[in-house]
């Protein structure tokens, strides 16, 4: 899919990727590497290939900046954590979808059909009746796939690790706001024509871009949901450098944000909106102690919130009714999502441990004709009707663990020994993990950013240990000393018998 132009950027955008390599700092190299390719690249064009992952603006970038960082920075990239939780999700997270292609290589059919295959009843024809089994040799590009999903995270755990490197992470967030706030005015007017314009085909359903009276961007993104999330990391980026900026620089970088904040807001999109609520404050007025614990609660509602919905904690009923009192519409919508989760869920307890796969076999589909009755929109319910409750629990545990990891390793330091932009990547990351509920903004950012994190915190641990170890050598040297300077007592002279009788 896409006219000469989308294959001609998405091929060429290896060559970007050396230049800036050549030209830029590693860290900020790697960043607008995966950050660049997110916001210029086609979305849904790709080359296909035999036994491999399809190549998209995805793989592209992800294998790009680890063959240049393996090749011209020549750093060591450490794929395997020091954490031993870490190393178990990240085996059970490349691993799992094999398993989940050996347990699902029968196909699944819709319709009657004779035993001669040729009488169907419903609307669907012989030929795309049927979703094929998955085949073993699928494993192979299964697991290469979750491979690549996984480099920026390889990747950031070892360039950005380091207080100097995150903070490249919200000035890029900041620099990529205002190039993009230009086309995203710009769709704002026309609604979202510059894919069209450029690759020759619109990404996504034009209706859903009407929204409130105008249009929701898309710009070079999956969806005006993706944008909008996009546009509030960029916005709470430039709130922590206007907190941040001296005198001489508080007026442009308070600027900065303002017009960041517009931008957000013509996104048009409430929940991102709304994450912005409880991210903004925590930005502006609090400091990284309480941002680190406000995002691991995050993170902890993001992890607890299928387990409680599988088992029927959650009042959706409830909810639905609350909602129905400030917007019928909400409340509407609200209501078809969680019967769809419903119904997704009990399909997924069919295969609750590795999932059906993908190819639309989560759905759930009319027996007959065929047709599809469900909606997957939320990461969550995705990730357990494919992957199973296994590579749900490796998926978002690898998302969560460097929050709860940074919470830990931070939470009895004072806010002035914390970086301030660690703070500020956790909420990001946080809001990340509440906003996977409800739709699929699950990108490769996502996973730089988890890997950042969790390479900071292991950098914080390391220190500790390193801390302690000089304490109780320095110990042991003064107890040398100690001992050392002390006199030695010299033994009593001997006496003869004599002596002794005198």
């Amino acid at each position: 899919m896409g006219n000469a132009i989308a294959y001609l950027v998405l091929l060429t955008w290896p060559l970007a990727i050396l230049v800036m390599f050549r030209r830029m700092a590693p860290e900020r190299a790697f960043i607008w590497s995966i950050l660049g390719g997110y916001m210029l690249l086609p979305q849904l064009t790709q080359v296909n290939l035999p036994l491999l992952p399809d190549l998209d603006k995805v793989l592209i970038p992800n294998v790009t900046a680890f063959m240049v960082c393996l090749a011209l920075v020549r750093a060591r990239v450490a794929v395997v954590p020091q954490n031993l939780l870490a190393r178990l999700l990240l085996m059970l997270f490349i691993l799992s979808p094999a398993f989940t292609v050996f347990t699902n290589t029968e196909p699944l059919q819709f319709g009657l059909v004779t035993s001669d295959h040729t009488t169907w009843m419903g609307i669907f024809s012989p030929a795309n009746a049927t979703i094929p089994g998955l085949r073993l040799y699928d494993s192979v590009s299964v697991v290469a796939a979750q491979i690549i999903f996984m480099l920026p995270f390889f990747l950031a755990r070892s360039l950005l690790a380091h207080e100097r490197a995150l903070a490249e992470v919200p000035r890029a967030l900041v620099v990529a706001g205002l190039i993009y706030s230009v086309p995203m005015l710009i769709e704002n007017i026309t609604g979202p024509e510059l894919h069209r314009l450029f690759y020759g085909y619109i990404q996504h359903d034009y209706g859903q871009a009407i929204r409130f009276g105008g249009f929701r961007p898309y710009v070079f993104m999956p969806h005006g949901l993706w944008v909008a999330f996009f546009a509030m990391m960029c916005f709470t980026s430039a709130l922590l450098q206007a907190r941040k900026a001296d005198a001489a620089e508080r007026t442009r970088t308070v600027v900065i944000a303002i017009w960041l904040g517009i931008s957000l807001v013509l996104c048009r999109s409430v929940g991102p909106l709304a994450l912005t609520l409880v991210v903004a404050p925590l930005v502006l007025f609090f400091g990284p102690r309480m941002q680190l614990r406000m995002a691991a609660l995050m993170a902890l509602t993001a992890l607890a919130y299928p387990l409680l919905r599988g088992s029927g904690v959650v009042p959706a009923e409830a909810l639905v009714r609350f909602i129905a009192g400030l917007s019928p519409d909400r409340a509407e919508s609200l209501a078809y999502r969680f019967t769809n989760e419903d119904i997704l869920l009990e399909r997924a307890a069919d295969k609750p441990l590795f999932g059906w796969g993908a190819w639309g076999r989560n759905l759930v589909y009319d027996p007959e004709t065929g047709e599809a009755l469900t909606i997957s929109d939320g990461q969550w319910i995705i990730t357990i009707g494919q992957s199973g409750w296994l590579g749900y629990i490796a998926t978002f545990g690898l998302l969560c663990l460097p929050i709860f990891a940074l919470w830990w390793r931070y939470r009895q330091v004072d806010n002035a020994q914390i970086p301030g932009q660690v703070g500020l990547l956790a909420l990001i990351l946080g809001a990340n993990l509440v906003d996977l509920l409800p739709n699929a903004t699950l990108i490769p950012f996502t996973w730089l950013l988890a890997g950042a994190l969790l390479g900071h915190a292991e950098l914080v641990a390391n220190r500790a240990h390193a801390a302690k170890l000089d304490r109780l050598q320095a110990l042991g040297t003064r107890r040398t000393l100690l001992a050392t300077a002390q006199p030695k007592r010299r033994p009593a002279p001997l006496h003869s018998e004599q002596d002794q009788m005198l």
